[in-house]
């Protein structure tokens, strides 16, 4: 039988709601005052007469064009694309603005909206609205300054204008009056609740506008207003403090009626969705099909990660092998050259592993080499990379190093991670390693002579006596020693008695007779005399020191106030700094009330100074631990208080009586207007929460003088003494400083 005899099937479908609904689509296309165009991988598909007008294009010349011709460079197409794709491929909707250019260069503010056609799959097509904002953008500007300069200009502008303060309307111009159908003058003195539709849209602006000006940000939003015969409309709001360093008080407000936008917007997303559910119904009878193929194309694509994994990286660790590391250290000696900074290659090898391998077993051996993979990984950056060359050697690449220092820190850290011993089958294995190290460029630019050179150090770690670390360059091993040399004798200092402690008085302002003492650490090293603070006090928060020393330091104080008293000096408060370790150490609490029992302390003399930044690392921890000092009458300070980042909230929960201003401030209070005004407004914060303030690093008369006309209570410096040891305080205490 013939093909024709066998005859035909046909298959209709009614497609007039179809026809009907992309006839609306088109019609709010054409008819829009804003750009609407359908994108596909980035390249634009359908575009609207209005967008190619606002770019400049001729009809028909912008379809099948990349998106990138309306960015200025590759770089602003790439970011605007990884935000809008962020926000969309999590099923919403993004919206946003950006500088885009015209055909012919010119650039403009355009408004961004993008939605994705089908929302679980953003590949299968985007819908953008562009809104040229260049005017509104320009004229907001222009707006912000003439707000302060001219009335009459206010009166003008084609935006809303409202200056308000306390919730009250002072005065706006007569576009605000328009917008909200009120009569000249009607607003000024209103209050702001009057133009929201009802208490809980107020409350809910008031607390974003609330939390912007705190954080010192520009407060821009759409909200719902009533206008005064009490129909709603959508406005974007764009409001800011006068004065954004106090903000609080009066702010300006730029107020632009956006509900036809909004009104297009959803009348867009309307006909989308009802295309999205046509679509979905064409498509369901394909979707077992789909999941099928899915899911052979993701076992396919399984094994083939799989094989890769294997091709690259070591069998027992799991770290890169040599293939892999090679590729990395190509694309890290780019990054260095491109930054212009160093790349520290680390050639390690563990001493005498062959002995435990040969004489415990290829087993024992293996479960080593794991164990050490994970420490190595442990200790290093996310960002550096731990490779496993074969036997017993290791690599670690450290990009980004500023200084050679830097690569000592890291070999110290390894020999520390790996001085602890290895438990396996009741054994207590002891491994140590020897490592080399050197720097791309300063000692090579290609792999070989890097891996050669790093190898070269490592045999000469080896020959140094094993488990420590050689850089390639001898220069280098100067500093690197110094340092080793100096925390080695770091750790034994407490058992030896080597810390001593020093004093520096804390005195009244207006009168300079002595009212506290700063505790100060110093290290008499034997053999260099007194050590710098700075050289020692961060080795001993690096490797965990500051919690011993430091609760000697508690002790030592304490035990000293006492001994002053018995003796019969005036009793002052002894001001004891807490390192930001210390500070969330577990047994900090337990060590205070301790040595305040043992001691016989009154607790209303010790006072704790820890730093801004320290107290507003730990959230919860920070005022559960500052409640339990303040709770045995200990009081508290917060030490270089304008170089942190102190929430204004937080400090007034704080249980924190005193705050002392950082020297970097009083140090040019003479000369700098902006020195000035901090210590005048950290006064002022302090007045308002009634604590009292310490200025540190007063040096002259001038800066004195300066202090007491702001009303400082107290400070410290070596215009009144330099810090001095126990036996100088009691003459000290009998007089004034000045």
């Amino acid at each position: 039988m013939s093909s024709r005899e066998a005859g035909t099937i046909w298959i209709l479908e009614d497609v007039t709601e179809a026809r009907q609904a992309l006839t609306e689509v088109q019609a709010i296309m054409t008819n829009a005052s804003i750009g609407i165009f359908f994108t596909r991988g980035r390249v634009i598909t359908r575009c609207n007469s209005c967008l190619e007008r606002m770019f400049g294009y001729e009809e028909g010349e912008m379809a099948g064009v990349s998106t990138r011709i309306l960015f200025a460079d590759e770089q602003a197409y790439q970011e605007l694309g990884a935000m809008a794709y962020g926000v969309i491929e999590q099923g919403k909707p993004f919206h946003g603005e950006d500088i885009m250019v015209r055909k012919d260069g010119t650039p403009m503010w355009v408004k961004v909206i993008g939605y994705a056609v089908n929302r679980g799959a953003p590949w299968q097509g985007m819908i953008w609205m562009f809104e040229d904002r260049t005017r509104q953008k320009r004229d907001e500007e222009s707006l912000r300054n003439a707000l302060l300069e001219n009335q009459a200009i206010l009166d003008n502008a084609v935006l809303g204008i409202a200056v308000v303060e306390n919730g009250r309307t002072l005065r706006c111009n007569r576009k605000m009056e328009e917008l909200f159908g009120y009569p000249v003058g009607a607003v000024d003195g209103a209050s702001v609740r009057e133009l929201y539709p009802d208490t809980a849209s107020w409350e809910e602006a008031r607390s974003q506008t609330g939390s912007d000006f705190a954080a010192g940000r520009v407060h821009m939003a759409e909200h719902l207003l009533r206008r005064r015969d009490g129909s709603r409309f959508w406005a974007r709001l764009s409001g800011r403090p006068f004065d954004l360093a106090q903000r609080g008080g009066r702010s300006v407000w730029l107020i632009d009626d956006v509900t036809a936008q909004r009104e297009a917007a959803d009348a867009l997303r309307r006909a989308r969705d009802e295309l999205e559910v046509r679509v979905q119904e064409r498509t369901a009878e394909l979707a077992g099909a789909n999941r099928l193929l899915q899911a052979e194309i993701v076992e396919r694509r399984q094994a083939e990660a799989r094989v890769h994994h294997m091709a690259y990286h070591d069998a027992l660790t799991g770290l890169p092998n040599r293939a892999l590391l090679s590729e990395r250290l190509d694309r890290a000696m780019l990054a260095a050259r491109r930054d212009g900074r160093k790349l520290a290659v680390m050639f390690i090898d563990l001493d005498r592993f062959k002995t435990i391998n040969d004489s415990l077993g290829h087993l024992t051996g293996d479960h080593l080499l794991k164990e050490v993979a994970n420490r190595l990984c442990r200790v290093v950056r996310a960002l550096d990379t731990v490779a496993r060359l074969g036997g017993d050697e290791f690599v670690v690449l450290v990009p980004g190093v500023r200084a050679a220092e830097e690569c000592g820190l890291i070999g110290e850290k390894i020999i520390a991670a790996l001085a602890e011993p290895v438990r396996f089958e009741g054994r207590n294995l002891h491994i140590s390693p020897s490592i080399g190290i050197c720097l791309c460029p300063d000692d090579g630019d290609d792999v070989e002579t890097l891996m050669r050179k790093a190898d070269s150090a490592m045999y000469h770690a080896k020959a140094s006596g094993r488990n420590n670390y050689q850089f390639f360059a001898e220069r280098m091993n100067v500093a690197a020693a110094r340092r080793f040399e100096l925390e080695t004798s770091l750790r034994g200092a407490l058992e030896r008695q080597e810390f001593t402690l020093f004093y520096q008085p804390i005195v009244s302002a207006r009168d300079c007779t002595v009212q506290g003492m700063e505790v100060l650490l110093r290290w008499r090293r034997p053999g260099h005399g007194l050590v710098a603070p700075d050289d020692f006090i961060p080795m001993l928060e690096e490797n965990g020191l500051i919690v011993a020393v430091g609760e000697w330091v508690i002790r030592t104080a304490c035990e000293q106030a006492v001994a002053w008293r018995a003796a019969g000096l005036r009793p002052v408060p002894l001001a004891v700094n807490l390192s930001a370790r210390q500070f969330v150490h577990r047994g900090l609490i337990e060590a205070i009330q301790r040595i305040v029992a043992d001691t016989g302390i009154d607790p209303a003399m010790l006072e704790f100074e820890i730093t801004e930044t320290a107290l507003m690392q730990h959230g919860g921890q920070t005022m559960e631990t500052l409640e339990q000092i303040a709770k045995m009458g200990i009081r508290l300070s917060i030490d270089d208080f304008g170089t942190g980042y102190s929430s204004l909230a937080y400090l007034k929960r704080f249980p924190v009586h005193k705050i002392k201003i950082d020297r970097a401030f009083v140090r040019d209070l003479e000369s700098s207007g902006e020195d000035r005004a901090i210590v005048a407004a950290i006064m002022a914060l302090a007045g308002s929460l009634q604590l009292s303030v310490v200025a540190e690093g007063v040096e002259t008369e001038a800066q004195l003088a300066r202090l007491r006309g702001q009303g400082c209570d107290l400070a410290q410096g070596y215009l009144f003494a330099k810090p001095l040891a126990a036996d100088a305080m009691p003459a000290l205490l009998s007089r004034s400083l000045r």
